[in-house]
């Protein structure tokens, strides 16, 4: 039983975002309980392709080399099939990161786990959050929550972070406000390929389609295929998930189908539906929300995760400063424009000209979001020299 426990913050989630916040904190000297409903090294769906802002921040915090150990292949160059028509973009070495990753979430998400305890965060799985508890002024002070044999324990905190995903249920339970609600969502088959003979990151795109081919762990490649909702649910009336997905794949790249058709399939395909990204309100009295909890946008742009480290980063330093509506206010500030051009990719009623000039705006945005980061590190860096002094 935890009931007398008292932290200064409890997060609830232990994924990338959840553990990377813990570790921040916690290397701050903040006492964290990290909890989660389900286990240790677990995978989920995910694109995972970090991008530059991402892999900054491993870099920063020490995590990558882990990342690069266990074989994560890097990634060097990245090609924008539109058509007929191929872009490769070379990634240029700077500021620490020679190429981009995309670590399996089994991997990324435990390794963070993994770091966090290391700093001193204490997780622990199989608890799932059920309710909140206030102080006499209304300000969140704590979580109820169950174990797997049905114990109900009360858990205290000076803030409550929800790291628990699109469908938070400490969103829920604080009544955190939607601020900014995307029109267009996509629905995503995936599964994950070995031997399919491509290099670095490809992304392709057709009237009404994407698709893209992600180099992972273990000689496996994540390779999937982007198309609307409402063809995702006619498909799945008249065909069979895997044809589907064969037939998807041919429309982007009749290479890539057969590319695919020749490689071995991990495990059965996955689908993701489809739901449509949100903006919620970032904190209240009492908690604060991170990752995909308060910031959800179509997977397409495979742009989750990066997001996820930046907000991690965001809050542990607002928290320790005092300083929340700061965070609210600086994720915003990053996060509209690469929301905004999301949703408008995730429409897929653009034309490849269109595409191209959303890429553009996608690039600027991501260019503002690796600045701001830079000068996190800057701070961090001077930091750690004053201490040194």
């Amino acid at each position: 039983m935890f009931t007398h426990e008292a932290y200064d913050a409890l997060i609830v989630g232990a994924r990338c975002a959840g553990a990377a916040t813990a570790m921040l904190m916690a290397q701050k000297g903040m006492r964290v309980l990290v909890i989660d409903r389900g286990g240790y090294g677990t995978d989920t769906i995910s694109t995972h392709a970090l991008m530059r802002g991402g892999v900054l921040q491993l870099h920063r915090w020490g995590i990558l080399p882990r990342l690069q150990e266990a074989g994560t292949p890097p990634v060097c160059e990245t090609t924008f099939h539109y058509g007929e028509e191929a872009i490769t973009v070379a990634i240029k070495p700077s500021s620490g990161v020679g190429a981009l990753y995309a670590p399996r979430r089994t991997l990324l998400d435990s390794t963070l786990v993994d770091v966090a305890r290391e700093a001193g965060a204490i997780v622990r799985h199989g608890l799932t959050v059920v309710g909140l508890t206030h102080r006499s002024d209304g300000r969140v002070c704590g979580v109820s929550v169950l174990d797997a044999e049905g114990n109900m324990t009360r858990i205290e905190a000076d803030l409550v972070v929800g790291a628990d995903g699109a469908s938070s249920s400490v969103a829920r339970l604080t009544g955190a406000e939607t601020v900014h609600q995307a029109r267009h969502t996509t629905a995503v088959i995936f599964g994950y390929f070995r031997g399919i003979g491509l290099t670095d990151y490809h992304w392709w795109y057709r009237s009404g389609i994407g698709a893209g081919a992600i180099p992972t762990n273990n000689g496996r490649h994540c390779v999937f295929a982007a198309v609307s909702p409402q063809r995702l649910r006619n498909g799945q009336l008249h065909q069979d998930r895997a044809a589907l997905f064969s037939e998807a794949l041919c429309e982007a790249e009749p290479a890539l189908a057969g590319l695919i058709a020749g490689a071995e399939l991990d495990a059965p395909l996955c689908v993701f539906a489809g739901r449509k990204g949100f903006l919620r309100q970032a904190y209240g009295p009492g908690w604060a929300l991170v990752g995909d909890a308060g910031y959800f946008k179509d997977p397409l742009t495979a742009h989750g995760i990066t997001d996820a480290l930046r907000d991690a980063e965001l809050l542990a330093n607002a928290t320790a400063a005092g300083a929340m509506a700061e965070y609210g206010a600086i994720r915003d500030d990053l996060s509209l424009p690469l929301f905004e051009v999301t949703d408008a990719i995730a429409a897929l009623d653009w034309d490849l000209d269109h595409i191209k000039l959303l890429h553009q705006r996608l690039n600027q945005a991501m260019k503002r979001e690796v600045e701001h980061l830079l000068t996190l590190g800057d701070r961090h860096a001077t930091m750690n020299d004053e201490v040194v002094r």
